[in-house]
């Protein structure tokens, strides 16, 4: 027994000896230790589609994918329109002017599988919901580059830079996005256009651009629309990762081209009406606007 204290004492003064008896006591002050360890309650994995819109990579796609149909829709809706200067054919044994059976042939999409003009605004709404993906990719995606660099450019040429590129890409969205709802307004819904009648599309054209405010406000709206264009064609190929130097002078060549052909023919209409070269003769056609309107 006398040795056993003397082996004691030697244990507790020994340095470090102290403090493994205090961890030894505290580990079987414990309990029962499970052998199985508690794992942390895992988040649920969200889909593919909204974890990779989530991330700067992802909303650079869609910004480029709904940028692509926009500037498809663009072009097309553009080239359609040119057929106001076609002015009055033959349909069978009526005479009418040559963009209302354009815009009656769309009306008449997919019919009879779809009852008249559902198609039609089945687009229109398909187009509408890109606008606003579009509109909120640019967006979030602004507030996520803000928020990975906080310093504001250093040097007064990447400033620029930085203002030409995203700056005025902004504004000229805001003001196409802010076109677009008054061109619908206007041509569409006929809400801001006094004289309006549902199916004349050429009657209805002539009455709105003649007036100059409405005709200035599209030449406005177009010439931003080219901006955005412009820009938006060149900075697509790289959002998808298809972006070189050797290409770099193509790219250019069809970002101009795509901005040039849309901002002069949507401008050309504005400048027709008020010019008095499309304008609405009742004589010239054999469907009155009671008829095309029913």
């Amino acid at each position: 027994v006398h040795d056993i204290d003397i082996v004691r004492r030697r244990l507790s003064v020994a340095p470090g000896h102290g403090s493994n008896f205090t961890s030894m006591a505290q580990t079987l002050n414990r309990g029962p230790v499970s052998g199985t360890a508690v794992k942390p309650p895992s988040k649920k994995k969200k889909p593919f589609l909204v974890d990779f819109y989530s991330t700067a990579v992802g909303k650079k796609y869609v910004m480029a994918i709904t940028g692509i149909i926009g500037i498809l829709f663009v072009v097309g809706h553009m080239i359609g329109n040119l057929k106001m200067y076609l002015g009055v054919v033959s349909e069978g044994d009526e005479r009418i002017y040559d963009i209302d059976v354009y815009g009656e042939f769309l009306r008449e999409l997919l019919v009879p599988i779809l009852p008249h003009g559902v198609f039609l605004w089945i687009l229109r709404v398909g187009l509408i919901l890109a606008v606003l993906l579009h509109i909120h990719a640019a967006y979030t995606l602004t507030v996520l580059n803000r928020t990975a660099r906080p310093v504001k450019y250093q040097s007064p040429r990447d400033y620029q830079v930085a203002n030409f590129a995203s700056r005025s890409m902004r504004w000229t969205g805001i003001i196409v996005a802010l076109f677009i709802i008054w061109h619908l307004a206007d041509l569409t819904w006929g809400w801001v256009n006094p004289d309006f009648v549902k199916g004349a599309v050429y009657y209805n054209i002539d009455q709105s651009l003649s007036r100059i405010p409405v005709a200035a406000l599209y030449i406005v709206a177009n010439i931003a629309l080219g901006v955005h264009l412009f820009h938006g064609t060149w900075s697509l190929f790289q959002s998808l990762g298809w972006s070189s130097p050797r290409f770099n002078n193509w790219r250019r060549y069809l970002a101009t081209g795509v901005a040039t052909i849309v901002v002069v023919g949507n401008v050309s209409f504005p400048v027709a009406v008020l010019a008095g070269i499309v304008e609405y003769d009742p004589d010239a056609v054999t469907v009155t606007l009671e008829e095309e309107s029913d």
